[in-house]
């Protein structure tokens, strides 16, 4: 296990350092722009980073089990937060959206609180009452409600992929669990028909599937973030620009520090980048799966299963989104995109992962 945690430390590290880089290389020109000050972002990051260090050292040291005790109080809190963020006066609305508190220059995100709750629950839940899951299925009721609820209240900011996400995880631990399959279908024949209503409801969700169906055919309008994601990738080649040398990052590409990050790295860094990035995600996810096979305490097995898809799945929906396999979502890369919030939990997600890691079989 002392090579699995070694591992996981210093690719986390890697991911890090490249985010730094790339944050800079990506937010200068947009920072400096409007404000004056091309590192705005990257102090901004550097800031976030030291809180989140700081943080991971703490959990680190700290026995998670007793998360197992503040589960339901997180959700409670977590629940709270998501409707106070969606009170004008009280969360902070950006780009249509109303998804962070702002205090002064800093901003809180409680969407990526909620991931964190959802997932300290539901491993507590199925610890609590696997005997009685087995023989009910009316017994994930609670866990379902929960994700419903959270999950409503989200896609009300909006958040469609943080949204999505939840109801992932919800599917994944109950297959994994050994729910029937005739279970999983039912609620995916609910769930599927709701998918389709909420997305085809909202005019620019709509476009958004539009646009991702054929992006070209209104390359100036709805089909622009991921023209120029393409292209961004199309110009790197094989090597890339250089380091500093992207275009697309001189106010052609939206969002080209926050989700399409990749999109300026595969510019500066090229083909050999990009897939350099994709292994050392690919290494991280296999490393951190041994885990909860190596482990004997439940709760550490569930949360370790639960933060290994989450990270999985934001890397390969904000992948996907960049290189236009994917619909729009708003999900970051972890530890590379800018993002304050989304860096401090994953490096508590990194934490737990060390923490839990030093169980031996």
């Amino acid at each position: 296990m002392y090579n699995i945690r070694r591992r996981i430390f210093f690719i986390t590290i890697i991911l890090i350092a490249i985010g730094i880089v790339m944050i800079y290389s990506a937010s200068g020109v947009f920072a400096y722009e409007h404000l004056l000050d091309s590192a705005y972002y990257l102090k901004k990051h550097l800031f976030y980073l030291f809180l989140g260090v700081s943080v991971f050292s703490f959990i680190l040291q700290w026995d998670y089990h007793r998360l197992r005790k503040y589960s339901k109080p997180l959700v409670l809190i977590s629940l709270l937060l998501l409707i106070m963020v969606l009170i004008p006066g009280i969360g902070q609305s950006m780009g249509g959206a109303r998804r962070w508190f702002r205090l002064g220059m800093f901003s809180f995100q409680p969407s990526e609180l909620a991931k964190f709750s959802f997932l300290v629950y539901a491993a507590d839940f199925f610890v609590r009452k696997k005997n009685m899951l087995k023989n009910n299925f009316f017994s994930f009721l609670p866990l379902m409600c929960i994700t419903f609820v959270m999950g409503g209240l989200i896609l009300l900011q909006p958040d469609m992929g943080t949204a999505f996400l939840l109801g992932i995880l919800l599917f994944s631990f109950m297959v994994i669990f050994g729910v029937g399959l005739k279970y999983i279908l039912t609620l995916l024949f609910v769930t599927l028909p709701l998918l389709v209503v909420i997305i085809f409801q909202a005019p620019y969700r709509r476009k958004r599937i539009l646009a991702f169906l054929d992006p070209w055919a209104d390359p100036q309008g709805t089909g622009f973030q991921i023209v120029q994601s393409l292209l961004a990738f199309g110009s790197g080649g094989l090597l890339g620009k250089g380091l500093g040398q992207s275009r697309q990052k001189l106010l052609y590409l939206p969002a080209a520090h926050t989700d399409f990050i990749f999109s300026i790295l595969g510019e500066e860094l090229g083909l050999l980048g990009t897939l350099s990035v994709v292994i050392l995600f690919g290494i991280l996810f296999w490393e951190i799966f041994k885990i909860p096979f190596r482990i004997t305490d439940e709760f550490g097995q569930w949360l370790s299963l639960g933060i290994v898809f989450i990270l999985a799945i934001e890397v390969l929906v904000n992948m996907g989104v960049t290189v236009g396999i994917l619909p729009t979502k708003g999900l970051p890369l972890p530890f590379i995109s800018y993002g304050g919030s989304a860096l401090i939990f994953n490096l508590v997600y990194v934490g737990l992962l060390l923490n839990i890691a030093r169980e031996r079989k």
